[in-house]
């Protein structure tokens, strides 16, 4: 499935930096349960690709599942070879986003300005993670949607949370990326299942 899809099935994307293998199991099996679709791990966690290929095998088959914080065109081979099938940037390379594609995997770089966005646009990236967005707030997503080719994907990162879920989906977010408001280190699963509901609370509420 394209990005599209995976979005429309439950826009949230979990960020799970910080995981470690052994929890893999139990935190996946409870984001699927509440409905969670798209998880990444961010390549600065202990053991990320050991990470990546667990969730991989064991949900590969029902999630979107790839990397976080890749910064390096190298880090796209390995998570491919791990069998993710997401990077997800923290900052505009297009390098990268040309590797991803390369492999058949979804790409979402991140941007912080107008002119980084049209250019990974231009490089193939399947969305555009606005990133720090509570740095640059949801002026900055509608006015980015005016300008951008119809149909570009931006999906916010950064201080996402069940209160502001709401401003970001008024402004146009396609995407919702949560990471300490769904996970932190040494979070039970039973507390993950609980910060899931809530989130997607609020996005029925917005």
């Amino acid at each position: 499935m394209v990005i599209s899809q995976w979005l429309n099935r439950c826009p949230l994307v979990a960020i799970l930096r910080g995981i470690e293998t052994s929890e893999v199991h139990d935190i996946f099996s409870e984001l699927l349960a509440a409905g969670i679709v798209i998880a990444e791990i961010p390549l600065n966690s202990p053991q990320p690709l050991a990470s990546i290929k667990c969730a991989a095998e064991k949900f590969g088959n029902r999630m979107l599942v790839g990397a976080g914080t890749v910064t390096h065109v190298s880090e796209v081979e390995q998570v491919h070879e791990a069998g993710g099938r997401l990077i997800v940037s923290p900052h505009a390379d297009a390098a990268i986003v040309r590797e991803g594609k390369r492999l058949g995997l979804i790409v979402i770089p991140g941007i912080g300005t107008a002119t980084e966005a049209f250019a990974m646009v231009a490089a193939g990236a399947d969305a555009l993670k606005l990133f720090p967005a509570d740095v640059v707030g949801p002026r900055m997503l509608k006015g980015l949607k005016v300008v951008l080719p119809k149909g570009t994907l931006i999906v916010p990162v950064g201080g996402v949370d069940s209160d502001t879920i709401p401003a970001w989906r008024s402004s146009g977010a396609d995407g919702f990326g949560v990471g300490t408001a769904l996970y932190q280190p040494g979070t039970s699963s039973k507390q993950i299942g609980a910060n899931a509901e809530e989130l997607l609370l609020s996005l029925r509420k917005s």
